[in-house]
């Protein structure tokens, strides 16, 4: 076979660190923004993306050649600076240290962007750290597991 036809799609959610709610409204947009600017830039489709006050969740379609680890790194180095930098927040801001990472099947990728494009009102009734531990109680990960990955 001459040439590869991949399409792998990734579901994304990181935190501030402590889960914090560090980004206000006007300042989710600005993170948003320029996340996707930086991802197109280095050549990370982002195919829907939600910044909340402590996390984010990032759809991206990888190439045959890109790395999930790289990915992410590029992404959160980046951006924890680029923050810091323009002084967004009063404190030093940071990401925690991990990340989930999810595959997707690309038939339930418009079912995913939906869910994400209604965060705030998703989150109304649920904090995000309630959620998140649901799903990661639901795939498996035990209570240690969680507590390490939301710190």
């Amino acid at each position: 076979m001459a040439h590869a036809l991949v399409k792998i799609f990734i579901h994304f959610v990181w935190s501030t660190k402590g889960c914090e709610p560090l980004l206000s409204n006007e300042n989710r947009e600005t993170v948003k923004n320029h996340l996707k600017e930086y991802a197109g830039e280095n050549s990370i489709n982002v195919t829907s993306i939600a910044v909340r006050p402590e996390h984010v969740h990032l759809v991206s379609s990888l190439s045959r050649s890109q790395r999930i680890e790289d990915v992410m790194k590029l992404v959160k180095g980046e951006s924890s600076h680029w923050v810091n930098q323009n002084g967004l927040i009063r404190s030093r801001f940071s990401w925690q240290t991990g990340y989930w990472a999810g595959s997707v099947c690309y038939q339930h990728v418009d079912r995913l962007r939906e869910y994400i494009e209604r965060q705030d009102d998703h989150h109304r009734t649920k904090t995000f750290r309630e959620e998140f531990e649901e799903i990661l109680r639901r795939d498996g990960y035990n209570q240690v597991e969680i507590d390490t990955m939301l710190r």
